[in-house]
């Protein structure tokens, strides 16, 4: 293995003075894979994977140069199964990369898309729906499917198709109905199902006061480009999450702002990465005081 590197470093100076500009861009696009790749396994159970692989690819120089014989046998033999074996473990995570190549079906090229007035009209409701749930102590856990089809992650879900309304929201995550637990769905501008059951989130570095719920709604934003958006009935306190990030303590117009900027047709294509987003739509929101009310009706503030 040294012996390769060696030979690689000597190279390194005739591969220079013979590149050409085909060359440079085909760099130029093999980092962009790469680097649209680690965003997409950010913070899932494949980039844990992936480290460990890169830590054994590390050592094994290192135990040949140490003369470790048989640590290197064992190094190299299990990094000869290891692609097979990350093919059989990974399974559903390499479907869910393949499906968001492409991801665009010709169902959704010929199917009517909604424009910015219909998603803000829709947004509006929503907001209005998770600011009165919040008053009222209600657990809601929505979830937004942009690009990416949520079909084959989403499960044990009844059907709605129906419009979105303040209304039919709350009344959906009504305590004492029987879809409060599990998620909503929401698909262009409409309810398309409701009582879904979402994977978990697999970080382990997630916050222990996150329940079942919120871990379910940063769940499916690691495993596709959905938004999802959270409303404790613990502790009152609206949440939004895109690309496996979090963001707590949002007031109705600063979660207005962010699903607007996640959401409209226009500030989709923009290029920009789903963190810097909605940080532009929420900036400043956690240091704003929550009012809830307590038993007696008055206002109490929480930090």
């Amino acid at each position: 293995m040294s012996e390769v590197f060696r030979e690689l470093f000597t190279k390194i100076p005739h591969i220079i003075r013979t590149a050409t500009l085909w060359d440079a861009l085909e760099i130029l696009l093999v980092a962009f894979l790469v680097f649209r790749l680690m965003k997409f396994i950010h913070n899932t159970s494949v980039e844990r994977v992936l480290k460990g692989i890169l830590i054994l690819l590390a050592l094994m120089p290192i135990s040949e140069w140490l003369n470790l014989n048989v640590i290197n046998f064992i190094l190299r033999n299990t990094m000869q199964i290891g692609l097979v074996a990350i093919l059989i473990m990974f399974q559903p995570e390499l479907r869910r990369i393949l499906e968001s190549v492409g991801g665009t079906g010709l169902q959704q090229i010929f199917e009517r898309e909604a424009t910015d007035t219909d998603t803000r009209v829709m947004i509006r409701e929503i907001v209005d729906a998770c600011a009165s749930m919040s008053w009222g102590r209600v657990g809601a856990l929505i979830v937004f499917e942009r690009k990416n089809s949520l079909d084959n992650i989403v499960t044990a879900s009844t059907t709605v198709d129906a419009r979105v309304s303040s209304e039919l929201v709350k009344n959906i995550f009504f305590k004492n109905a029987p879809l409060h637990d599990g998620a909503m769905l929401i698909v262009g501008v409409r309810i398309r199902s409701a009582g879904c059951v979402l994977p978990l989130s697999e970080n382990a570095e997630l916050s222990k006061e996150l329940g079942t719920r919120h871990r379910a709604g940063i769940g499916i934003t690691e495993v596709s480009d959905a938004v999802s958006v959270m409303v404790s009935e613990e502790t009152v306190v609206i949440s939004v999450s895109v690309k496996g990030e979090i963001r707590r303590g949002l007031s109705p117009e600063t979660l207005e702002k962010a699903l607007i900027t996640e959401l409209s047709t226009h500030e989709n294509d923009s290029e920009k990465s789903a963190a810097d987003r909605i940080k532009r739509g929420i900036r400043g929101a956690i240091k704003k005081p929550l009012i809830t009310r307590n038993a007696s009706g008055k206002g109490d503030r929480q930090k």
